[in-house]
């Protein structure tokens, strides 16, 4: 039995009746990580001997008669923009280099309390702004279905740590659709829970009024697991809501069960399905439309007039805000530091600290928020853009009041070639057209695997977004869509992943210099004193 390749839920099947030790699956998964990593990139740090130690802890209360969560002794692997108290957090980023916090991020500290077991900190774009992981301090992932191509952003390491069968499951964060277009590229399943849903408190902030953190995995119900670990009030977040949750993995296992989507109404965002998008992907949300219209859905063509103007909004919001949050590295209270002489002063210091910590990706974003935050700019920018911000809520709005969910294609392409964007920001920013309205509006939303482009043998994904509080809904719906794709597929999407994943087409080609990994963690910048 290869335990790697089993989803979350039947391995805790197994860990529960005794059948498989924890130590048992976290060694699988670490021995996979060993095979496939070098050519994957997806872990900035394995946690070898704390994952180990952690699982045979488990093991122990096991025996012990000790009353377990449903997930415990099921490894995970968390984005590096979380943080741990026992691994490096540096949001993949120089200027936060070697840093372990003094405190476990409120989502890792309730995975911990579950008894699931950290494998390690996964790849990503610095500070999560990309679309692609190439933004990354340390090098770019790779996809497990080709290694030519980006696994997408700004959290491809977690989703590539999953497809790629090295974690179960994994821990991401989304602000402009950081879980779902990664999903959709790696054929994998991610959600965006309601903001507020669960706790932001130790994630390190990107833009605080748009980042959610939310789970990666292989099926609907090991997301809705994951979730109800994760999830609930958290009186550390000013923004955590207080409601009652629902339990997510009922709602999953009720709609696999009903294979029926009579009575739901599905509404298809006219806005969010462009003529320019890859053929292979309208033809394959064509062909999900078609399914859940044969299990009695309802579609309806909805209009959201405000969604067209999304992608600039979120553009001046998210740059403003992260201009803020970044201020703080500033090599004095904590951080990278570069002294550039023995007589430099301050802020001659912080200068060439920030310079060097900060990637140029970061830096074209704070430059554009302090900018849209200066005096005299800030209504035309900012305040214009927090307006626009409103009418896409109502935009929502209109829509719920007319249909149950919402569903566009969860990315325009399929996995495009590593380096083929990287000189062309607004091209890379399209990337998320599809996603960034949910994170304005704050409603919650999943990507999920619907097939293979035709073209290019590439998976394609599909999002489906609910009204806020409404997650449980989304894993109604998407837990039957699963199980209709999988019964007309004959199994799991990943289960047609080239075992050698992508390695040999990449080699015959001859990798491109992208490709070759930069230093990991531990290793100084160029161009100053640490």
């Amino acid at each position: 039995m290869d335990l790697t390749r089993l989803p979350a839920s039947e391995l805790a099947g197994l860990l529960s009746t005794g059948e498989v030790s924890s130590v048992e699956a976290t060694r699988a998964s670490l021995d996979r990580i060993a095979e496939a990593d070098g050519d994957l990139h997806a872990f900035l740090h394995v946690a070898g001997d704390a994952a180990i130690a952690r699982a045979s802890e488990i093991d122990q209360l096991r025996r012990d008669g000790r009353e377990l969560g449903p997930l415990a002794g099921v490894p995970i692997a968390i984005k590096d923009v979380l943080c741990t108290n026992d691994m490096p957090s540096t949001a993949a980023s120089r200027i936060l280099e070697g840093w372990i916090p003094p405190y476990d991020a409120t989502v890792v500290a309730r995975l911990r309390a579950a008894g699931m077991v950290p494998l390690g900190k996964t790849n990503m774009d610095e500070f999560a702004m990309g679309s692609s992981t190439e933004h990354s301090a340390y090098g770019p992932t790779r996809n497990p279905w080709a290694l030519d191509r980006i696994p997408g952003g700004s959290g491809g390491g977690s989703a590539a740590a999953v497809a790629a069968f090295e974690a179960p499951v994994a821990l991401g964060s989304d602000t402009g659709g950081s879980i779902r277009q990664p999903a959709a590229v790696t054929g994998t399943v991610g959600m965006k829970p309601t903001y507020g849903g669960v706790s932001r408190y130790g994630a390190i902030a990107l833009a605080s009024s748009l980042d959610q953190v939310g789970p990666v995995s292989r099926t609907v119900l090991d997301s809705a697991l994951v979730h109800d670990v994760i999830g609930g009030h958290d009186p550390h977040d000013s923004t955590s809501l207080r409601d009652p949750w629902p339990s997510f993995a009922e709602a999953a296992r009720a709609g696999a069960a009903s294979g029926s989507l009579a009575g739901v109404r599905v509404g298809v965002v006219r806005e969010l399905d462009s003529e320019g998008f890859q053929a292979g992907v309208r033809q394959r949300f064509d062909e999900a439309l078609a399914l859940m219209q044969n299990a009695g859905a309802e579609i309806v063509e909805i209009s959201a007039p405000n969604f067209e103007y999304a992608i600039a909004a979120y553009y001046l919001i998210l740059p403003a805000e992260a201009s803020s949050n970044l201020a703080k590295y500033d090599s004095v209270r904590f951080g990278l530091r570069v002294t550039p002489g023995e007589t430099a002063t301050v802020e001659q210091v912080m200068s060439a600290s920030r310079g060097a910590g900060f990637g140029p990706e970061v830096k074209r974003r704070i430059i554009l928020g302090t900018y849209a935050l200066s005096a005299g700019y800030y209504d035309a920018y900012y305040g214009s853009a927090q307006k626009v911000r409103t009418l896409i809520q109502r935009d929502f709005a209109a829509a719920f009041a007319q249909v149950d969910v919402l569903v566009s294609p969860a990315a325009p392409t399929t996995a495009f070639r590593l380096g083929e964007k990287l000189d062309d920001p607004l091209a890379m920013y399209l990337n998320d057209i599809t996603t960034i309205p949910a994170n304005l509006a704050g409603v919650p939303g999943m990507g999920l695997p619907i097939g293979l482009a035709p073209e290019d043998g590439l998976p394609v994904g599909i999002q489906l977004m609910a009204p806020a509080r409404e997650d449980a809904r989304l894993y109604t719906v998407g837990a039957t869509l699963e199980a209709l794709l999988h019964e007309s597929w004959g199994g799991p999407l990943l289960d047609r992943l080239p075992a050698d994943f992508g390695r040999s087409a990449a080699r015959e080609s001859g990798q491109p210099d992208h490709l070759v990994p930069a230093p990991g963690p531990g290793t100084e910048p160029d161009g100053g004193t640490a």
